[in-house]
């Protein structure tokens, strides 16, 4: 098999939710990678694995994992790819119950996306910064993330749509609108 067969596998058993099957698949698919000349393609399975970590209860194994992916990037100059990893991490802290660091790193994704002007991963990563916020009791600082993220995303699911209608009607019915920015307070960080 190829590398880009090994990684499609492991990606399929990945989300078959079969992670010991895709962990073994991703480690071939890094391994041909590396033996390819692909470190780039190496270093993306190296966050495929990370993910896996983060799923197996790996919590150490998965940060050391996705930090190397984000340093290799950043050492190549490849903003996008670090921004990802960067959300990726975020994501994992939240999913361990560390706000702070989570909401540190989803807002330093967030600003590298607007930087590149990818406004899609920028609103999609908002839209974590959002939810983390409700999650802390903000209301107020999530809405009005939630408000400018949910007009960036580009293919909203049936949750965002909602949302979005809904906080529509809010502003016909106060007269607000999509602000042009994050509010101050959307740059502070939440309770942890």
């Amino acid at each position: 098999m190829t590398a880009a067969e090994l990684q499609a596998k492991g990606t399929e058993l990945f989300m078959q939710r079969d992670y010991e099957a895709a962990q073994a698949q991703f480690e071939q698919a890094k391994a041909a990678y590396e033996a390819e000349g692909k470190p780039e393609m190496a270093a993306e399975m190296q966050v495929n694995l990370g993910l896996i970590d983060q799923r197996l209860g790996n919590f150490e194994a998965a940060v050391e994992k996705l930090n190397a992916a984000r340093q290799f990037f950043a050492e190549r100059g490849d903003a996008e790819r670090e921004a990802m990893v960067i959300g990726n991490l975020g994501g994992l802290y939240m999913a361990e119950g560390n706000a702070e660091q989570a909401f540190t790193l989803l807002r330093e994704a967030a600003d590298a996306f607007r930087e590149a002007g990818d406004n899609d991963r920028y609103g999609r990563t908002l839209v974590e910064l959002a939810n983390l916020q409700a999650r802390g009791g903000k209301w107020m600082q999530a809405a009005a993330t939630y408000e400018v993220a949910l007009d960036l995303v580009q293919e909203p699911n049936f949750r965002q749509k909602v949302l979005k209608g809904l906080l529509s009607i809010k502003n016909r019915l106060t007269g607000g609108g999509v602000p042009k920015s994050l509010p101050e307070d959307a740059e502070k960080k939440p309770d942890a």
